[in-house]
């Protein structure tokens, strides 16, 4: 028996994975990213900004120690953000993830501004201000001058280092990269299940999505 339905079942379920996949995409957001530090290039100038908290839970505590200026040097994965005289920061074990994004070696911070915190992923170091507080929020920047990703051999990429699953029980470095916006992958489902629709609704279009020669 024919069915006077405009919508066939699987036309149907199709427009709900659609709107499910929308809703989803557009009001669900990752967890908080924790620490987050962006590498820039600006002009002239290579620009750290680093922002969020840290969770220290899962992380043991070595030692206080003086930190005289923040540098970064990408074969051992290690960047420190915040002002020059750096001070001294509290040094924590237990972070894992990368070891290194890039096979530069050390290049001092021309400026900076902040609190002084930074990784070092080949040995598993986390490093902020003395005394501080799990869970305060932290900011701070740091410039190299005259410099390009290529002069202080990093690697463009997104890089992780984590201690725990809690939401600041991380470390970020984005290099290169801005602000992610809509999940691309989402995206394309999305538009292959409109296609779906389209081509098994009654009377839709049946032809190729590319013309042939």
């Amino acid at each position: 028996m024919k069915t006077n339905s405009l919508l066939r079942p699987s036309t149907v379920f199709k427009l709900a994975a659609v709107g499910t996949l929308v809703a989803w995409g557009f009001s669900a957001r990752p967890a908080q990213a924790g620490y987050v530090v962006t590498l820039a290039q600006v002009d002239a100038h290579v620009v750290a900004t680093g922002n969020g908290a840290i969770d220290l839970t899962g992380l043991k505590f070595l030692e206080s120690m003086n930190v005289p200026i923040s540098v970064i040097v990408p074969f051992e994965a290690a960047i420190q953000t915040g002002a020059p005289p750096a001070g001294v920061a509290d040094f924590y074990t237990g972070a894992t993830g990368p070891k290194n994004f890039g096979t530069g070696f050390t290049t001092h911070t021309d400026s900076g501004s902040g609190d002084l915190v930074g990784i070092d992923g080949e040995f598993g170091l986390l490093l902020v201000p003395q005394n501080y507080m799990s869970g305060q929020p932290l900011s701070d920047t740091a410039a190299y001058d005259n410099a390009t990703f290529h002069s202080l051999g990093v690697r463009g990429g997104v890089y992780e280092w984590i201690w725990g699953s809690g939401p600041n029980q991380n470390f970020t470095l984005k290099v290169g990269l801005p602000d992610s916006g809509p999940d691309l992958s989402l995206i394309a489902v999305v538009f292959l299940l409109l296609v779906g629709v389209k081509r098994f609704q009654p009377g839709g279009s049946r032809r190729r999505a590319f013309p042939q020669s």
